[in-house]
């Protein structure tokens, strides 16, 4: 059976004190889960990658960003994600530090979280298992990284790429 591809970005935003906004959706995919704000691209009208981050930015926090406010962190391709959809991920930093909470939107409401609380948090399987750690680890960086999503549950990773920046580990 053929599956839909679908496109999406995903912001990764910090406060002052380095917690990150995380939104916990009221809408499928990740419904009532912890997880990044951003959306699908608009390829109708052939949105970039950074434009879709921008506009998802404006629409669901109010925070104006230009491309160069964004640090491409790394690219997940997922296939067969819960049997619905294959999905291409760009994953953003986002530069600017947020000064406040965003207010809830009709997609979810936010809340910051310092990375030692993630593992308490209700998230995405593959955020759990691979996409949160390797964003960790490659922050400042890039990778690139690939989830073959079984009907069963399980998850074959692959890390395609990755640069992780020396100066995050403290090298």
């Amino acid at each position: 059976m053929a599956l839909p591809y679908k496109i999406s970005t995903l912001l990764y935003s910090f406060n002052v004190q380095d917690e990150v906004l995380l939104q916990r959706r009221t809408q499928e995919p990740n419904l009532g889960l912890w997880s990044p704000f951003g959306g699908k691209l608009k390829m109708d009208s052939g949105e970039s990658p950074f434009a879709c981050a921008c506009r998802e930015a404006w629409e669901e926090t109010g925070l104006v960003l230009q491309p160069w406010d964004l640090h491409l962190a790394g690219m997940v391709s997922e296939h067969g994600y819960q049997g619905q959809a294959h999905w291409l991920m760009f994953l953003f930093e986002v530069k600017p530090r947020l000064k406040q909470t965003p207010p809830p939107h009709r997609e979810g409401e936010f809340r910051f979280f310092a990375q030692s609380e993630l593992h308490q948090l209700t998230i995405p399987q593959t955020d759990r298992e691979q996409i949160w750690p390797l964003f960790w680890r490659h922050r400042g960086g890039f990778f690139a990284a690939h989830c073959h999503c079984h009907a069963d549950g399980r998850n074959d990773w692959s890390l395609e790429a990755g640069t992780p920046v020396n100066s995050q580990a403290g090298s």
